[in-house]
């Protein structure tokens, strides 16, 4: 069953005098956190007046957090959004969704192993793939990629010789 909340980002320190939070975001872009009106603190609600991207992070101004002293209380956690206010286009998936599912052979229906891992690399993300003593790195590209049934549970892939 899927969460209704995502893990998204972590507040790693503080920024100027205002009580301002900087996250470092665990999305493809700082942009996508920064489209969040609510963030979600050890499972409570935080508001978020104001965010915006600088350089590879996220810097926030959060309702209740008015000094540096407020914001340093929440360096080191984890902040989630609401899964129902995060749209995706048509044909993507959270990491979250993928990592965990069955990866079948599209070919001979044969399970290869869990989805264990997703590398986030700069030419496309690359599946690792965990089964008994065997590790295949799938590339997530639709050459390899037949198939994705989150509700389904599993991931069909294309195997090349060698792979």
């Amino acid at each position: 069953m899927r969460s209704q909340f995502l893990e998204t980002g972590e507040i790693v320190n503080t920024h100027g005098v205002r009580g301002e939070v900087k996250i470092i975001p665990w999305a493809d872009s700082p942009a996508f956190l920064c489209q969040f009106k609510t963030f979600y603190v050890d499972g409570q609600p935080v508001k978020v007046r104001a965010a915006r991207v600088h350089k590879t992070m996220v810097l926030a101004s959060l309702e209740g957090v008015d000094s540096v002293e407020d914001a340093m209380k929440l360096k080191g956690k984890v902040i989630s959004i609401a899964r129902a206010d995060a749209h995706l286009p048509e044909g993507s998936h959270f990491l979250a969704d993928l990592v965990g599912l069955r990866v079948l052979d599209a070919a001979t229906g044969t399970e290869l192993g869990t989805l264990d891992e997703v590398l986030t690399l700069p030419a496309h993300p690359v599946y690792v793939v965990r089964g008994g003593e065997r590790e295949y790195m799938i590339p997530a590209v639709p050459a390899f990629i037949a198939e994705t049934d989150i509700d389904g549970g599993f991931v069909r892939v294309n195997l090349i010789e060698g792979m």
